[in-house]
């Protein structure tokens, strides 16, 4: 495991781990459309980008003419 992914691990986990928190002590409700919803595809697509390299967002930057220089983290 590399830093880039062991950061971006922790930062999914703890997306989804605050809006859980969030939901159970009834501070949110998740079963009704709302902006968290988008909060919970970001957390899921970081943790998952650090196990399996895929990155939607790196892929519409590229179609979109981005150049890809090799630092960023979920840049494949």
């Amino acid at each position: 495991m590399t830093v880039n992914k062991l950061i971006n691990i922790m930062a999914g986990f703890m997306m989804m781990l605050g809006l859980a928190l969030a939901h159970f002590s009834g501070q949110v409700d998740l079963g009704r459309p709302s902006w968290l919803w988008l909060c919970a595809f970001v957390g899921l697509n970081l943790f998952q980008s650090a196990f399996t390299g895929f990155c939607p967002a790196a892929k519409v930057f590229k179609l979109l003419g981005a150049k890809d220089d090799g630092a960023a983290c979920c840049a494949r």
